[in-house]
């Protein structure tokens, strides 16, 4: 399926979508965090999606706000999507989990968590995957310091 045809039938699934191929080989869906479950779980669901396969969830730091990538694919139909999602609560950031609609997902959100802080709604066991609990601070954030582990150029 083109890209063009994906976009016409997710426009159906939310309100303010927002669609990019700009810079890269997949069709990108950014979503506001309060669209994130809702409409990840139509990708998932819709009979001419099925976006059933979350292979890569990545945490992101964009300097102003953080957020989370997720790769999508449909394993059924052999297309793929990137679904954006942005919170510009540094203090607090929370965004839905979705490892109930891809069980994947689970230890993505843990691993974002322990190196971003971005703490996930519903998620059933969200704890520091990597660093140990006593950890202060998130280390793939770009305001991270640790003056005894950090080697600056």
């Amino acid at each position: 399926m083109k890209n063009e045809e994906l976009q016409n039938i997710i426009n159906g699934l939310g309100e303010n979508l927002e669609f990019s191929e700009e810079g890269s080989e997949y069709l990108t869906l950014t979503v506001s965090k309060e669209q994130l479950h809702a409409v990840c779980s139509k990708l998932k669901t819709e009979p001419d999606l099925k976006f059933d396969y979350a292979f890569c969830i990545t945490g992101m730091d964009w300097g102003e706000e953080l957020g989370v990538i997720y790769h999508l694919e449909s394993t059924e139909f052999k297309h793929a999507i990137v679904v954006k999602v942005k919170t510009e609560d540094r203090e607090n950031p929370t965004l839905d989990s979705v490892c109930d609609i891809w069980r994947t997902a689970e230890f993505h959100e843990m691993e974002i968590f322990d190196f971003f802080g971005i703490k996930f709604n519903n998620h059933p066991n969200l704890k520091r995957l990597f660093l140990t609990p006593d950890w202060v601070g998130y280390p793939l954030r770009k305001d991270y310091v640790d003056e005894a582990n950090m080697i600056v150029k």
